[in-house]
């Protein structure tokens, strides 16, 4: 398949005050993985502009995972963009309070559990063709695509359109298929963005250990 991707002249990026919308256990895998129920509805949450980084730190004394994600720039309530998003979990935090019933965004929606590579432009029949591979230390670790979705990046657009209201800058993030994992300093997380045998784009990080830098 060749890809075009069609013309603009501004850059593709987030708003400065964007809203990250991410959707969890969308992928039959992961729902597995993590022992937990399919979904008859989108499970949503969100992420601020705060939780956006391009040097992640771990979370000490938490434990961080990784959760590669194929996820799509908003204008106009449209799928414009798409990029390698990795949303960070602390798991063992998240765990706990699911176990309490209470709310989870402190394992979510944290300063620096966002990364996202650059967006590029995309057209809506591309949309079905995306797939995604994440790559930690160079082995691959996680693959998977639109059409292993529960819910459809159009339905999840729809739900998010009419539970939160989309502005031109906002995201939406389309969950993760099986494969997530720990992250500790010196790990290196390589994301990349596919439609059918065609590289679109890629993401590369290295985890730096809480403080350094600072």
């Amino acid at each position: 398949m060749e890809f075009h991707p069609y013309n603009r002249k501004k850059e593709l990026t987030p708003a400065p005050c964007f809203k990250a919308i991410c959707v969890g256990r969308n992928y039959l895998k992961h729902i597995h993985e993590l022992q937990n129920r399919v979904p008859k509805n989108p499970v949503f949450f969100l992420k601020p502009a705060t939780a956006l980084t391009s040097t992640p730190r771990t979370f000490p004394p938490y434990q961080m995972e990784y959760e590669g994600e194929i996820t799509f720039l908003i204008e106009n309530r449209q799928m414009v963009g798409v990029a390698y998003g990795v949303d960070l979990t602390l798991r063992d935090l998240q765990t706990h309070l699911k176990e309490k019933g209470l709310p989870w965004e402190r394992a979510k929606a944290f300063k620096g559990s966002l990364l996202l590579s650059q967006f590029i432009p995309i057209s809506p029949e591309i949309i079905p063709t995306l797939q995604l591979k994440t790559y930690i230390d160079g082995e691959l670790r996680q693959k998977g695509g639109v059409e292993e979705m529960i819910f459809s990046p159009i339905q999840l657009l729809e739900e998010a359109e009419k539970f939160f209201g989309l502005e031109d800058g906002d995201i939406l993030m389309t969950g993760t298929p099986a494969g997530v994992g720990e992250v500790k300093p010196g790990t290196h997380l390589r994301g990349e963005i596919w439609s059918g045998e065609r590289l679109l784009i890629t993401g590369e990080w290295r985890f730096e250990e809480e403080g350094k830098g600072e």
